[in-house]
């Protein structure tokens, strides 16, 4: 046999034995990482259980998962850092996601993860992906508010005194004011805020309490998120009087917030966690939160809720969702002026 030939052979013989280590690592890792994963989850297990089931029951992985509130989940990621027991965490707003970059404990996903979400609704670095949209809106009664607010400022107007109900402990109301600093300032916020309240908003402890209360006649307009409407007339099996409301293209009032996901740094099942986080993703996941959360979905060609405009249509201000981060300094100013 000639050198070349031997050589050529010699190649072959290490590439083909390369390939059998690296696919033996692979099936020993499934082997060891692939039997469970633990998930940090923010969304509700009333809502996101389902779609947890049906992954362990085509993977066969078994998903051990801790649910709780999104910014608190977060705070203990701070605190467990790379100690964490959590491979992936799932949160209901990017604000908490934001909070977990900071202190740079998720790894970088690739583009191959969750490759049909735009890239205005990811992490620029690629930390955490957006999983659904979340449009902010103002819930109201259309047989007592005949003159629709413009924009989210207008409810500090005499027009609105003792209608509006908030609810300062959700943590999307906390991610809107976050952006509400971020853009116009601190000062600005503060003042908002107070303006509210001198003009009688009455405080809830969620949004679905606040479209309760609208169609119970207690109040006639609320700030919550779109689906709360969709949610309260599932629970009370009727049709109820309220409707959702967008401000004027570009007021901070319309801001799409995401609930999203980023695996762990310190995860030892990488893998596994980015598959889930594909899975939920994907086209077939995207179109059930729709029908059975109401959620939007954050693929470009989806279709939106029923009954609401697409996201491209609701006219949502220019927000880099990473700027939410600073949920503690939006917590600090709500308790300052009395709303926490």
């Amino acid at each position: 046999m000639s050198l070349f030939k031997r050589s050529a052979l010699l190649v072959a013989v290490v590439a083909l034995f390369a390939t059998m280590l690296a696919g033996c690592s692979s099936s020993a890792e499934q082997a060891t990482e692939v039997n469970e994963l633990t998930i940090y989850s923010g969304r509700s297990e009333e809502f996101i259980a389902p779609f947890f089931a049906e992954w362990e029951q085509q993977t066969g992985i078994r998903l051990n998962i801790r649910y709780g509130d999104s910014a608190e989940l977060a705070a203990q990621i701070l605190e467990e850092g790379s100690n964490s027991p959590a491979d992936l965490f799932l949160s209901q707003d990017a604000g908490s996601l934001g909070a977990v970059t900071e202190a740079g404990l998720f790894t970088q996903l690739s583009d191959q993860i969750a490759s049909t979400i735009p890239a205005s609704f990811t992490e620029a670095n690629r930390n955490w992906v957006g999983v659904t949209g979340r449009a902010r809106v103002f819930a109201y009664a259309p047989d007592r508010i005949t003159v629709l607010p413009q924009s989210v400022t207008e409810l500090t107007n005499a027009q609105y005194k003792n209608q509006l109900g908030i609810a300062p402990v959700n943590a999307s109301f906390q991610a809107f004011v976050t952006a509400l600093i971020e853009n116009k300032g601190r000062d600005f916020a503060k003042s908002w805020l107070q303006g509210l309240q001198a003009n009688g908003a009455k405080i809830y402890a969620k949004n679905s309490a606040i479209v309760e209360a609208i169609d119970k006649g207690e109040i006639s307009i609320g700030l919550v998120n779109h689906y709360y409407i969709w949610e309260v007339s599932e629970a009370l099996g009727r049709a109820i009087n309220v409707k959702n409301g967008f401000f004027a293209p570009g007021d901070l009032g319309n801001l799409i917030n995401v609930s999203g996901a980023g695996v762990l740094a310190s995860s030892k099942k990488i893998a596994a966690a980015e598959d889930l986080i594909n899975f939920l993703t994907s086209a077939p996941s995207q179109q059930n939160f729709v029908r059975d959360t109401h959620e939007y979905s954050l693929i470009d060609s989806a279709a939106a809720p029923a009954g609401l405009p697409g996201l491209n249509q609701i006219g949502a201000p220019t927000i880099d969702l990473a700027s939410l981060k600073n949920i503690k300094q939006t917590q600090d100013l709500l308790i300052e002026v009395g709303l926490l």
